[in-house]
Parts: structure tokens; C-alpha cells; sequence
């Protein structure tokens, strides 16, 4: 029973992680300590979690992993735009999303916040940056940056500060999280047999053609064939499924785009635990071995084990997805980035007091459909 559980929570919990952003192999990031005191310890404090309960002094069984994780719980999942093939590049946090876990470990809320949101990023000496108010997305590149090397820019530095950044702007301790480049994805959804995805709005691809190949970038643009995703309920190869989740340049713009990301989260989550891959063992060793070449996780000192048992409990069908509205800030025609409208900011409260169900069920207009 111990074993069945802990392989589920590892599935629910690597669907989550892997899917986000629609990136999928993760950058050689190194498990650090956690930033400092802005983000907050790697393990739930006595001010926002259930205290742990002392083990008996008797021969009981050893507790399972992850046994005095009660929650609330953080997970930021970066999708990062990497194109390894440029010397220098730095890294930026092309999507930004939060998995907040209750007290009790029986729900979860996924919400993202847009690339461009501007907020005030701290000062990070380690990188030589001095601070300032810019997009979120260049917190990972500033951070990326070491002093007297611009040719290997540090993923695990750029994750530290948008980590910092994320916590002070929402008011959440993050505790873990994955920094994640597109590329692998295809190989996790291929492995499980596609998903099963409603479509709901026709996206034409900018990057793919119908038959997988990218389409012809010129000096304007890209030209040819287009791949479409028509409206419905449509089942999506590995390509497919990420080439969906990546486009911004549709009706809704970058805020349609975070919605296909969320809901591809949970179908890919609904697709592993309703194929019940942990009553196979088979299963489990082929999704373990994809996703041990691939994915390299920051728990601050915490296992993936400890969380992934600790999300054993949690099913598909209780991930609740969240749109946070916004505008575009700037001056006269000069774009400047996103804010997030007020009832976004109170989300945050109500996550930090408990009350995210009362707040949801009082603005239903931010439950995005599955």
C-alpha cells in the first residue's frame, strides 16, 4: 500500500511539474539552499503549517517519506526559453506558474502570472544585478548572469531570484520547484500514449507544420503550412501537445496561452492516474527512466520523494485551475508590460488565509474551464 501510493504521488506529482509551460526537459539546475528569508524555508514553518507530530518510541513502522509535510505548499514551475545553440544566451522565464497545496494536502490551486508582469525585482549581488522594476521575465536572465563569464550563464542563479521576486511579489513561501526548456516533452507524452485535450478556440501554429516539421523562418517571419487545432476534444501527440501549449499569438494573447498551459497540466495529470500506472510496475520503470534523463528538480533540501508521497493523496479531479486577469501598462502607445488586476492581488490573500475556496466560489469568473 506504502509503495502504491508513493509511485502515484510520484506521477501526480511529475505531471504537474513536467508539463508546465509546455517545456519539458529541465536544465542541469543545481538543488540549492533556499535564497533567504524572503522565500522561505525548504520545509513548512510552525506559522504556516500543522506542527509534526513526534514519532511514538515504539517499534512502529518507519513513517513514509515526506510524512510531516501537511502543507500549505509552494511549487513555482518556470518554462524557460533556452536556445542552447547560442553561445551566451541567457535564459528567460518564458511562463511562471504556482501550484499551491492547503493545509491538509486535499486540493491544489494552479495559477500563472504573465511573463511581462512587471514587478520589483530585489537586488541579487551574486549576479552583479542592482535591482529594479522590469518584467518578471527577466528575473531569471538577470539572475542568470556571472560576473567574468558571459559565455555560461547560471540557470540555478537566474532561479534564485525569480524565486525571491515571485515570494515577495505574491506573498507565498515557495518551497520547491523545476526550471523546465522545450525540449523531452514529447518523449513523456509519446510514452503515455498522447493526451486527451478540449480545444477550446482554433490555434494555428506559428512554428509547426501539419506533418511535425518547423516551418521556414525568414528575415519576416515564418512561412508555409500551418499545423491547426480545431475546437473540441482532440487527442495530442507529444509535438502536438507542446506545440499547442506555446502559442501566444492567438485571440487572448499570452493570457489564452497560461489557460492551454493549465489545462494541459491537468490532462496530462488525469491521463497518468487514470491509466493507473501504479498498480504497473512496467508503467512506472518506463515513465521513471524518461523522466530521470530529463528532469532535475529544487527542493531546498527536500526530496522529490517527500513531495511526491505527500501528494499521494491529491487526484486530478481536485486540481482547480486559475485565470488571473490583467492589463497592459504603459505610456501612450509604448508598451511597457502587464499588471494583474486587483482581485488577482486578493487571490494572493485569500491563498495566504486559507480562504481560496470561499474566495473562488465569490469571483467564478477566475475558475478556468478544464
Amino acid at each position: 500500500m506504502t509503495r502504491r501510493r508513493w509511485l502515484l504521488g510520484l506521477a501526480a506529482l511529475v505531471a504537474v511539474v513536467l508539463v508546465a509551460a509546455g517545456a519539458v526537459v529541465t536544465t542541469r539546475l543545481v538543488s540549492r539552499p533556499s535564497p533567504g528569508p524572503v522565500a522561505g524555508p525548504a520545509t513548512p514553518s510552525p506559522s504556516t503549517a500543522a506542527p509534526t507530530t513526534p514519532a511514538p518510541v515504539t517499534s512502529s513502522p518507519t513513517p513514509p517519506p515526506g510524512a510531516d509535510l501537511k502543507g500549505p505548499l509552494n511549487l513555482l514551475l518556470v518554462g524557460v526559453d533556452t536556445r542552447v545553440s547560442v553561445p551566451g544566451w541567457e535564459p528567460h522565464a518564458d511562463a511562471v506558474l504556482v501550484l499551491h497545496v492547503p493545509a491538509g494536502l486535499g486540493r491544489a490551486y494552479l495559477f500563472s502570472l504573465p511573463r511581462d508582469l512587471v514587478v520589483d525585482i530585489p537586488a541579487y549581488p551574486k549576479a552583479g544585478y542592482p535591482g529594479g522594476r522590469t518584467k518578471l521575465t527577466h528575473a531569471m536572465s538577470y539572475g542568470s548572469r556571472v560576473p567574468g563569464d558571459k559565455a555560461h550563464p547560471s540557470t540555478a542563479q537566474g532561479y534564485e531570484l525569480l524565486r525571491t521576486t515571485v515570494s515577495r511579489y505574491t506573498g507565498l513561501r515557495i518551497d520547491a520547484g523545476a526550471v523546465l526548456t522545450f525540449f523531452g516533452f514529447d518523449r513523456l507524452v509519446d510514452a503515455l500514449g498522447g493526451v486527451d485535450l478540449y480545444v477550446d478556440q482554433r490555434v494555428a501554429s506559428i512554428h509547426r507544420r501539419p506533418d511535425g516539421q518547423y516551418r521556414q523562418h525568414t528575415g519576416s517571419g515564418y512561412v508555409g503550412p500551418q499545423m491547426v487545432y480545431e475546437k473540441g476534444t482532440r487527442h495530442l501527440n507529444g509535438w502536438q501537445a507542446r506545440d499547442y501549449a506555446r502559442q501566444r499569438y492567438i485571440a487572448g494573447g499570452d493570457y489564452a496561452r497560461q489557460r492551454h498551459q493549465q489545462q494541459l497540466i491537468r490532462a496530462l495529470a488525469l491521463k497518468i492516474l487514470s491509466q493507473g500506472i501504479a498498480r504497473d510496475p512496467d508503467r512506472v520503470e518506463q515513465v521513471v527512466r524518461t523522466l530521470g534523463k530529463t528532469m532535475v528538480y529544487v527542493g531546498g533540501g527536500r526530496r522529490l520523494i517527500d513531495f511526491a508521497y505527500a501528494l499521494g493523496g491529491l487526484p486530478a479531479e481536485k486540481f482547480v485551475l486559475v485565470g488571473l486577469p490583467g492589463d497592459g501598462v504603459g505610456s501612450g502607445s509604448s508598451y511597457r508590460g502587464e499588471q494583474l488586476r486587483p482581485v488577482g492581488r486578493q487571490f494572493f490573500a485569500a491563498l495566504r488565509g486559507g480562504d481560496a475556496d470561499a474566495f473562488l466560489a465569490a469571483h467564478p469568473a477566475l475558475r478556468v474551464k478544464n
